[in-house]
């Protein structure tokens, strides 16, 4: 039986024999992060890795979308450097980040199930996790660098872990679009569903890992950290750094400002 588990003004979780839903409830916003999203998101993880009665954990997105990245309205959630720009290292640090080592190190399997869009931070979101399905039409896009930003969120990190060097670049550099078909042939996700089934097959995987060897779940999390990201903390202080240099740029005001204006950005290199 499903239970109400932990009710926040932007995420919901529920319980059912052992399988925790970790839904994400933006959808005005197509579940874009602002920060009390990040808090939320954040004590919901804690709440179900602290919990004996939480075997395995599903994060999906609420309606239309599985998250479309950063809230452009508060990006940093007006906090400032002395220069005036928006203070995204600070953002990073404090509410992007946890969630990310939340995940990695939480001993339960980590479903992502992807139910459209994943873009930016909510793509790094998806890829953390240990096992990432996706509906059909679903995708996955790095869209940093399309307003002159770089990856962040861990992606720098899970990306070419999944799908090596050379998807990695292309998905960073390019920033295009990546089609849940093709996130399959790739490897970037381990299951696509047709759309009517996905909620469907995505729980169910998930209550046969609730239903599985927790601990033996827990070690090969720890197997998988130590040989794919064992310097995880250093990777995501440099993406931060690299953020906050971006953030500095002429093309980053231009980005945003063709973002908003819904036109072409004219990028100048500076």
């Amino acid at each position: 039986m499903t239970n109400p588990y932990m009710q926040l003004d932007t995420v919901n979780m529920t319980l059912d024999d052992g399988a925790a839903t970790i839904e994400l409830n933006r959808p005005e916003a197509l579940n874009a992060w602002n920060r009390r999203f990040g808090e939320d998101l954040l004590a919901a993880l804690r709440g179900a890795a602290q919990d004996e009665a939480v075997r395995a954990v599903r994060i999906t997105g609420a309606e239309r979308a599985f998250s479309s990245g950063a809230d452009l309205k508060d990006i940093s959630g007006d906090e400032l450097t002395p220069d005036g720009r928006p203070n995204v290292q600070k953002t990073l640090s404090e509410r992007y980040h946890p969630i990310m080592h939340a995940i990695r190190e939480m001993g339960k399997p980590v479903v992502a199930a992807v139910n459209g869009p994943a873009v930016g931070i909510g793509c790094s979101l998806a890829l953390c996790c240990d096992l990432v399905v996706a509906a059909e039409s679903a995708y996955f896009l790095l869209a940093f660098v399309n307003i002159g930003l770089v990856a962040d969120g861990g992606s720098s990190l899970f990306v070419p872990a999944r799908i090596g060097t050379a998807r990695a670049t292309e998905m960073m550099m390019l920033g295009e679009r990546v089609s849940a078909a093709q996130a399959l042939e790739w490897g970037l996700v381990n299951a696509v569903h047709p759309d009517g089934e996905f909620a469907e097959q995505s729980a169910a995987l998930t209550a046969r890992l609730a239903a599985g060897p927790t601990r033996s779940y827990a070690a090969a999390k720890r197997e998988l950290n130590r040989q794919l990201y064992p310097d995880m903390a250093g990777q995501l202080e440099l993406e931060a750094d690299l953020q906050q240099q971006m953030v500095g740029t002429d093309d980053f005001v231009e980005g945003v400002s063709a973002f908003l204006q819904k036109r072409p950005a004219r990028f100048s290199g500076r």
